[in-house]
């Protein structure tokens, strides 16, 4: 989850919450790719996640890879609770997930050698105390009370919130990892539309990514049980959004969803404030019952957008949020099939062609279906797998057409980050399909083997 946001003068009239959505548009030529991921940490002699402190623990990776590999640390009341360097940061999710939230890059090459280089250094330094790092959606077998909380205001808050507002909200925090990527805009215009396509098919991405069938030590009957987790969180703040692929759809429609939605903090000389279930748009008026008489600034409106948690969303850019978190290869590919998707004119008309006939109800089938069957998901007499292949040959051909090279020009453009993905589809078999065979074949039930098989 993010870090508190900085900067941005007092809030003087609502049309600012608009502008600082457009002030996010940008030419095509400065469109870049930020990708997310997050993984679970544990001890590799006894296989629980990660405390907060301790010779082994969630502490000790941040201060090596401080330490090592010249980041530099982020504290909250005196802990340190991530890094950053060069336009990238490391943070911590409620559970003691470590996140990457990477720079933005030009091409997915450039996006992979990130990847590459942070696992690495994450390696390096949890070899060094014992500790393994796997990428999942979901927690195979940790229950609620395994988990550490990290020393953040902002999740001392959630916490009990989420139990009243849902029935699988802690499961959220401390239980999954997801991949994202994050992307640009140049129009309003054109944000309607990537943002249409983007909530249409995200149901695809999590059909692809699908890896966490598995919660509390059994098969749960979902492919991503992540995707499962998402639709019983809080309504006020998930889910596929309809008034999106509404007439009228724009910056100030978005604003009119986002201040209906409940606050959850305001971040205040290095504290979060309790502002739970209270208005924004009190808050605009100076009536906010947390801050009597004090009216936000755009830090404030920054921090509340990074509060809510559709399928896609938008703040200053667009973030894809459907998929979960898994190897290596998946956190190269998910940027390759959303860049390839929406960063070509004619495949984001491609991939809105497939989608525009659909409904809402219509829409929200394919989410249901594809956390729960992945790529087996039928709706309406459509299959997941050839929706699937469709929008990979739409991204494919919209990779091709970006012709960025990699290697000093000896790897034309970035299609070949979509293999993992065109081979699931070749075959029919996710990552969820794979765990489950041999959870059910060689594992003999035995989920402790998915440590060994499957860590980074």
């Amino acid at each position: 989850m993010s870090i508190p946001q900085s900067g941005g003068g007092p809030i003087e009239h609502e049309g600012q919450l608009a502008e600082f959505l457009e002030a996010g548009c940008k030419p095509k030529e400065a469109w870049r790719i930020g990708t997310e991921h997050e993984k679970f940490g544990y001890c590799r002699d006894t296989l629980k996640p990660l405390p907060y402190e301790g010779d082994r623990s969630v502490k000790a990776m941040l201060e090596g890879l401080r330490d090592r590999f010249g980041w530099q640390g982020i504290e909250e009341g005196g802990y340190l609770i991530g890094l950053e360097k060069d336009g990238a940061n490391i943070s911590l999710e409620p559970g003691g997930q470590l996140e990457l939230s990477g720079a933005a890059l030009e091409t997915i090459h450039e996006t992979c050698d990130e990847v590459n280089e942070h696992l690495r250094e994450v390696q390096t330094v949890a070899d060094g105390i014992g500790a393994g790092f796997i990428g999942l959606g979901a927690a195979p077998i940790w229950r609620h009370e395994d988990m550490p909380m990290m020393p953040k205001g902002r999740y001392k808050l959630m916490t009990p919130y989420m139990e009243k507002v849902g029935t699988h909200g802690t499961q959220m925090m401390y239980r999954t990892c997801t991949v994202q990527v994050n992307l640009d805009f140049a129009s309003e215009a054109d944000m309607v539309r990537k943002f249409r396509v983007a909530l249409a098919l995200q149901p695809v991405a999590t059909a692809l990514f699908a890896s966490s069938p598995f919660f509390e030590g059994r098969p749960t009957g979902y492919k991503s049980w992540r995707s499962r987790i998402w639709r019983d969180l809080d309504p006020s703040r998930t889910g596929m959004l309809p008034f999106v692929f509404e007439e009228g759809m724009g910056f100030q429609r978005y604003v009119d969803y986002a201040l209906d939605v409940p606050m959850y903090f305001v971040y205040r000389d290095g504290k979060y404030i309790d502002a739970l279930g209270m208005s924004f748009r009190d808050f605009l008026k100076g009536e906010l019952p947390a801050l009597p008489g004090e009216k936000p600034t755009l830090s404030d409106w920054a921090d509340h957008l990074t509060t809510i948690f559709p399928e896609a969303r938008i703040k200053q850019y667009m973030e894809m949020r459907g998929a979960d978190g898994g190897p290596w290869r998946r956190l190269c590919a998910l940027p390759a099939f959303w860049v390839g998707l929406m960063y070509d004119a004619s495949a984001l008309d491609a991939a809105w062609d497939l989608a525009k006939g659909w409904s809402a109800e219509t829409r929200e089938a394919w989410r249901i279906a594809a956390g729960r069957d992945g790529l087996d998901a039928q709706v309406e007499g459509m299959r997941m797998r050839d929706l699937a292949t469709e929008a990979l040959a739409i991204a494919e051909a919209g990779l091709k057409a970006r012709a960025r090279p990699g290697l000093g020009g000896l790897v034309p453009d970035e299609r070949h980050f979509l293999n993992t993905l065109k081979d699931e589809v070749e075959t029919g078999i996710t990552l969820a399909d794979e765990l489950l065979e041999k959870y059910h074949g060689p594992w003999g039930g035995d989920l402790t083997r998915i440590y060994g098989e499957y860590s980074y």
